[in-house]
């Protein structure tokens, strides 16, 4: 009988961990074999580790897109595996250094390859993965933006819908999420990372930054409509993030009320006021 946290990850995960790039059968395969929340950083590194063996033997055979699609798969197994798991924070950040360097192998080999970049953010960078897509000169881009426990290494299904229309695609972790997880801290005021991004498009002669856009999903859908100030990348912000509140976390994530967040506090922030605009899940930038 798998215990109240663990049940809790299953009923509300399994069709994100699906749609994100973990096979079916490597859900129920690992699952089937979880009886506590404990085992499940665990067991899904173990479960990347046999993709990053598949992917090692294609490799040596010359099979260069099978191997990174199992390179794929296993930074997404990874991913999961750390995926708001704060009882054991050595543990967390074991599997998802082993989700980027994953990601990294699958990288070149993938159709249309990737490359991994650095945007400067406020004396530090902000990590992302530029890929563009076959033909055509100087695409238009899509910028996508991470959710509040998501990162770069789980858009490969996402990234596809966009390359395959001839769009590029830039997935970047914004701070206090994925590779920024550890160098900076989460704010409010996400458009502030968000024109560090296109700041740093505009450096680019290799595609169409005039004909930009941004995506998001959950905390990156919220991204403040109008075009955050240009300067606002390279300076601190002269504002201060949204006020939050810190509230028990709900059914719907198997962190305890009383476990450590990767801050400091016992769960998630919560708004103290609703947005006074709804989520922007996609628009056309001017």
């Amino acid at each position: 009988m798998a215990d109240a946290q663990l049940q809790s990850a299953l009923a509300h995960w399994a069709p994100r961990l699906i749609a994100n790039g973990i096979p079916l059968a490597d859900f129920q395969d690992v699952t089937s074999n979880l009886d506590a929340w404990e085992g499940w950083c665990r067991a899904w590194v173990a479960r990347g580790e046999v993709h990053e063996q598949l992917g090692e033997a294609d490799l040596a055979r010359g099979w260069r897109l099978s191997a990174g699609e199992h390179f794929t798969r296993a930074a997404v197994c990874h991913h999961f595996a750390k995926f708001v798991f704060v009882e054991d924070l050595e543990q967390m950040r074991w599997a998802h250094l082993k989700a980027v360097a994953a990601r990294r192998r699958a990288l070149p080999l993938i159709a249309p390859p990737g490359e991994a970049v650095e945007i400067p953010y406020l004396g530090g960078t902000l990590k992302g993965e530029l890929r563009r897509p076959e033909g055509g000169d100087r695409p238009p881009v899509v910028v996508m933006c991470m959710g509040l426990d998501s990162c770069k290494e789980e858009m490969d299904a996402y990234e596809r819908n966009f390359l395959d229309r001839g769009m590029a695609t830039l997935a970047f972790d914004g701070p206090g999420q994925g590779e920024a997880e550890y160098d900076h801290p989460i704010r409010g005021d996400y458009e502030v990372p968000v024109a560090a991004v296109f700041d740093w498009l505009q450096t680019r002669s290799d595609f169409d930054a005039s004909r930009a856009a941004l995506w998001g999903v959950s905390l990156g859908g919220t991204t403040r409509r109008g075009r955050p100030p240009s300067r606002s990348a390279r300076a601190p912000a002269s504002h201060s993030p949204a006020p939050t509140t810190w509230a028990p976390t709900g059914t719907g994530c198997p962190r305890s009320p009383d476990a450590p967040s990767r801050c400091g506090r016992s769960a998630r922030p919560r708004p103290r006021r609703a947005p006074t605009h709804p989520p922007c899940r996609w628009r056309a930038w001017p």
